[in-house]
């Protein structure tokens, strides 16, 4: 088992700045070569209260406001354009940061795009639906709506 520290937030592992440990091959051969985490000294002690400082800045402060900010964004229905070919195939598949831009053009609420989640790649013109986590406890559920440009 490898003792690392989280740089970026990996679903089902832990946020920036967590000490976790993982089997070794998945350190070596996915986390570290991505960036998303580095081996954990005793000299990373600085720079974990860093990554969690400037956690803390981002994440919403109460759950109160993470449960409004959910029912603000639930009773939207976001509207991505995109190219689309014939039989409404997409060219590509919308990403994340896209559907970010797109709740925060709708008028909701700003999202991070790192907290949008997308089960399946958006590769179609229709309706899908998307969770946003925005607090440990609070998740949204997106009506997205994709639409030919």
């Amino acid at each position: 088992m490898a003792k690392i520290i989280l740089t970026h937030e990996v679903t089902g592992l832990g946020a920036p700045g967590d000490i976790v440990e993982v089997k070794d091959g998945f350190a070596r051969n996915y986390l570290v070569p991505r960036g998303l985490a580095h081996a954990w000294s005793k000299g990373a002690e600085k720079q974990i209260t860093a990554i969690r400082k400037a956690r803390k800045a981002r994440e919403i402060e109460t759950l109160d406001e993470a449960k409004a900010i959910r029912d603000s964004l639930q009773s939207k229905t976001i509207t991505v354009t995109a190219k689309a070919g014939n039989g409404g195939r997409l060219f590509g598949a919308i990403t994340t940061s896209e559907i970010a831009e797109a709740v925060k053009a709708a008028g909701a609420p700003a999202v991070d795009k790192r907290k949008v989640e997308v089960g399946q790649p958006i590769k179609a013109l229709g309706d899908f639906t998307v969770q946003v986590r925005l607090h440990p406890e609070v998740t949204a559920t997106i009506s997205l709506t994709v639409v030919a440009a």
